[in-house]
């Protein structure tokens, strides 16, 4: 054979084979494939009541094993020799739980019994150390507080106040309670630790006295005991000995719910600031503490009323002067406190006015108190707090998210530590509030204050 490019049958048959072999191969180790027979359709099938308790549950515990944490403040308190911790407790009344249900939609019906609450709700109080308490919608827990206060190992019925007021003494607290006008059982509360502090004055605010609602405030002026043991304040020399001791008006209120009625909350908000501020001179020019339920948001007019003690009511619409979005009567997602936005109707009627303001010939709302906010004074992160400082959420039921809970002082008065509430996202995964292990649709705020001066 020529060396040139001739046929070889050898590689070709070799070829051949190989690809003979590769089919036998393919045809061996390929499976074959037959058609699958359609399938009907059918019910898409719902998560049995088991299975969503279930995951209920899970989400529950997750969230209830968070821990609410404290924040410091970033300026020096060591100088700051008297202190106070004051906690703020919308309660969330038995009457309040139960005539308002559809707030609760959501929430399991063990987790809105009183029988539960009123021990989470103790349980919770006894974690912050307190040494002054405002409590808002406080009625039978009331009373239920004062014999837990004193170690007793069951809640008695009781109808009277005078019938405990000796007992408190056994375990170190003293009260004073006012019950809301009209037909409602609930109130507000103050209590003090008596070795710390002592009543030297308490003043009531009946608010149907001057057309704003059954609702009601207190002041209170107390007087700080400097040589009790348990708070470590000592007279350090004879020069101090002679200086007036620590005295402050620490002022309640539960402002009225309504979002439509803002000449109702303004004149409520207006009526215990000036009353505070009267007897902060009367006593001395002592400093100021207000604590309670506002029923207004952070970035409503009200707040800005509080903050800035001046408030131009043609400015602002009366529905909305609370910054609460008006409620629908169909239970509706979380809405937050900067998920208001309504149209401006600012007519005011001359009742409106004179109610909102006091007066009858002027549109302003005007207070003498320089308050700030103790939250918004101890920076937190963004997880908890807004731009104005405030909790993203002190409330969270199944219509409204938000905060609507403050503790303000006056400039006599630094906030040291605040405790933080709960990041919404935890809020959310609860489901709302009551929950397991939270007692109130509400969440306790709290803050250490000191003394500035000496």
């Amino acid at each position: 054979m020529s060396s040139g490019g001739g046929y070889k049958p050898v590689n070709t048959a070799r070829r051949t084979i190989t690809t003979v072999s590769k089919r036998k191969r393919s045809s061996i180790s390929e499976p074959v494939h037959r058609p699958h027979p359609p399938i009907a359709p059918g019910p898409i099938r719902k998560a049995s009541k088991s299975s969503r308790r279930r995951r209920r549950i899970r989400k529950e515990r997750a969230s209830s094993s968070v821990e609410r944490q404290w924040v410091f403040s970033a300026s020096n308190s060591r100088n700051l020799k008297d202190k106070l911790v004051l906690v703020s407790y919308n309660l969330l009344g038995v009457d309040n739980a139960s005539n308002h249900m559809d707030l609760y939609y959501n929430i399991p019906p063990q987790h809105l019994e009183w029988s539960r609450r009123k021990h989470l709700i103790c349980k919770e109080i006894s974690r912050y150390n307190a040494t002054i308490l405002c409590l808002q919608a406080s009625s039978d827990l009331y009373y239920y507080i004062l014999y837990w206060m004193i170690n007793m190992d069951f809640a008695c019925e009781v109808d009277r106040f005078d019938d405990l007021d000796g007992l408190l003494k056994n375990r170190g607290f003293q009260g004073v309670h006012k019950r809301r006008t009209g037909e409602a059982s609930d109130g507000c509360s103050i209590f003090w630790k008596e070795k710390l502090f002592k009543l030297l004055h308490h003043q009531e605010i009946e608010f149907d006295s001057f057309g704003l609602r059954n609702n009601v405030a207190q002041l209170c002026v107390l007087e700080m005991n400097c040589e009790d043991p348990e708070s470590k304040l000592r007279v350090q020399s004879s020069e101090q000995t002679s200086t007036s001791p620590r005295r402050l008006v620490v002022g309640n209120i539960h402002v009225l719910f309504n979002p439509k009625r803002g000449d109702i909350k303004l004149g409520q908000v207006r009526l215990l600031l000036e009353r505070a501020y009267k007897l902060s001179q009367e006593w001395g020019n002592i400093p100021v503490a207000i604590a309670g339920d506002l029923n207004s948001t952070p970035k409503s007019a009200i707040y800005d009323f509080v903050a800035s003690a001046d408030l131009d009511t043609q400015l602002h619409d009366r529905r909305q002067i609370s910054g609460q979005s008006e409620l629908d009567t169909k239970p509706s997602p979380f809405r937050n406190h900067y998920a208001v936005s309504v149209s401006q109707t600012n007519e005011w009627s001359q009742e409106e006015l004179q109610l909102a303001t006091g007066g009858q010939a002027t549109t302003h709302v005007r207070h003498q108190l320089k308050l700030n906010s103790a939250y918004a004074g101890v920076p937190g992160t963004h997880r908890t707090r807004d731009q104005c400082g405030e909790p993203l959420a002190t409330t969270s039921h199944s219509r409204f998210q938000g905060t609507v809970d403050y503790i303000w002082h006056t400039k006599e008065l630094v906030p040291v530590r605040v405790l933080e509430t709960l990041p919404t996202d935890v809020l959310r995964r609860t489901g709302g509030l009551p929950s397991e292990k939270w007692g109130s649709d509400h969440l306790a705020i709290a803050c250490e204050l000191g003394f500035v001066g000496e």
